[in-house]
């Protein structure tokens, strides 16, 4: 564990070093803390990218996808030159590029009952960026079991959803969300339009919690679920609650 930053460090992570509630023991916290993102698409541009340049020591990447022309309107952590790479390893490039500092581990492969348990079981944190409801309950249930904090966000068109689904001390993701979707709902999913610059919002509040958490600073979203509607420009809260029947947590 390191116990100082160095010189290089305190110039770049000045901004907050000024922040009273984080100062150099909260970034000492980051610099020594874990986080597993899972999806390399919109939201986890977003909350790579942030949580990289705030200086989390260690970012697990996971993600089988390679980089497609059609990615790059959403996808702000890849680019042109990345066209045609896995994605974990354009993300690796452009992470390496923003904070050389921090060690980014990446898997390029999806997340499955074979894999679920060794590859979420390493990190502390675990930030939800995929894309369907399969990996969603799959992830769910292992955080569940591991008791791992599970950062949710999910986007359509040009809505979001946000929350923090932490079994000891809330509801989990299925307490919330606790009927599978049919397979049709899911393929009708796959590929829905999104505006641009949502997941930006929405990965950006999922770095915001991360950070939160390892700081063990503000409100964390447990037993909240935000939702942003950007039409409108709107964000609305709702309270999410544990299901005592939950086949997930309920024990």
């Amino acid at each position: 564990m390191t116990e100082k930053l160095l010189g290089h460090e305190k110039i770049r992570y000045a901004r907050h070093l000024n922040i009273q509630s984080i100062g150099i023991s909260g970034q000492l916290k980051l610099k020594n803390a874990s986080v597993l993102i899972i999806g390399c698409g919109g939201l986890g541009s977003a909350a790579a990218m942030y949580l990289v340049a705030a200086g989390v020591g260690r970012l697990g990447l996971v993600d089988s996808d390679v980089v497609e022309l059609s990615n790059l309107q959403r996808q702000i952590m890849h680019g042109v030159a990345g066209l045609g790479q896995p994605k974990v390893f354009s993300a690796e490039n452009r992470l390496n590029d923003i904070n050389p500092n921090v060690n980014v581990e990446v898997f390029k492969e999806r997340i499955v009952s074979e894999n679920a348990r060794k590859i979420i079981g390493d990190y502390p944190i675990v930030v939800d960026a995929t894309d369907n409801f399969e990996t969603r309950y799959l992830v769910n249930s292992v955080c569940v079991e591991k008791e791992i904090p599970f950062i949710y966000g999910a986007i359509f068109q040009f809505s979001g959803q946000m929350s923090v689904f932490d079994a000891k001390k809330g509801p989990c993701f299925q307490c919330v969300f606790n009927q599978l979707p049919t397979m049709e709902v899911s393929d009708s999913n796959r590929g829905i339009g999104v505006i641009g610059a949502l997941p930006g919002v929405i990965g950006s509040l999922q770095a915001i919690e991360a950070i939160k958490l390892i700081t063990e600073i503000g409100n964390s979203m447990v037993g909240r679920l935000l939702l942003f509607d950007g039409l409108e420009m709107t964000f609305r809260e709702v309270n999410a609650i544990k299901y005592l029947d939950c086949p997930i947590c309920s024990q």
